[in-house]
């Protein structure tokens, strides 16, 4: 989450051209949205018989359990000539190059587009605190199925969006970090899950590597918004920069449960 919010920062000033990034997660981790509750949502001795790490993230949504996955994230300025005014249009925009993977991936791939007035209600009033309960706008779907989460945010005129791709999920895993009424309610909640979102192992015969899905998602994204992608390489300043925001603020507990 540091090295998110510094690229905005160099990108910002000038001094980093647009970035895609690609990263993992060691350990699994929960992330929070940004105004998500803790102390309402999320079984905090679930996450720690789990061995998980906890953050919040600079953008919101609710939550997300980062274990066998790629995580991705654009940064880019709101005044670049490809962007659009609006955040559903940006949305639309920077989740194109995911489409194209998935899609180059040889899976039938589309947007969700909420239309019916109980879809958009859901939207507003989600009914659980799991991300993936549910595909908000442009969230990618298979067979009406969600199988990716994104957040945007905007801050001092750049975008940062980030999200996660799936390879597979350990449902007891998840469910055990979040708060339910009873036991009852979890399993109900559990079982509409596998309705309402799925891996990319119950979609392809056979699971490609996580190297692959990044190959196929940066073509996706240099297809969709016609670039080309460099590799880039913090330099030994630039990361000790993020070391010293990760311990400063995402490694806080002041941040960590400022909800």
């Amino acid at each position: 989450m540091a090295l998110d919010e510094k690229l905005m920062d160099w990108h910002r000033k000038g001094l980093i051209e647009p970035v895609v990034r690609f990263y993992e997660w060691e350990p699994a981790t929960l992330s929070l949205g940004y105004f998500q509750r803790i102390d309402k949502d999320i079984d905090l001795s679930g996450v720690e018989r789990h061995g998980a790490g906890l953050v919040r993230r600079p953008t919101g949504g609710r939550a997300v359990l980062h274990d066998d996955e790629l995580t991705y994230s654009v940064i880019v300025k709101e005044s670049h000539e490809q962007m659009p005014a609006t955040v559903t249009e940006a949305y639309r925009v920077i989740s194109q190059g995911l489409l194209e993977g998935f899609r180059s991936l040889e899976l039938n791939a589309d947007f969700s587009i909420p239309r019916t007035d109980l879809e958009k209600a859901e939207l507003r009033n989600p009914r659980s605190a799991v991300c993936f309960d549910a595909p908000s706008w442009y969230e990618m779907v298979v067979n009406g199925k969600k199988i990716a989460g994104s957040a945007q945010t905007r801050q001092k005129g750049i975008i940062l969006q980030h999200g996660s791709l799936i390879r597979t999920i350990d449902e007891n895993k998840l469910f055990d970090m979040f708060k339910f009424p009873n036991e009852r309610l979890r399993n109900r909640m559990q079982k509409g899950f596998k309705e309402k979102a799925v891996p990319l192992a119950d979609l392809m015969e056979e699971l490609v590597t996580v190297e692959t899905m990044k190959n196929h998602f940066k073509a996706g994204f240099e297809k969709a918004l016609q670039i080309y992608l460099q590799p880039y390489q913090l330099s030994s300043i630039q990361l000790k920069e993020v070391e010293e925001l990760a311990a400063s603020k995402y490694d806080t507990k002041e941040w960590t449960y400022k909800y």
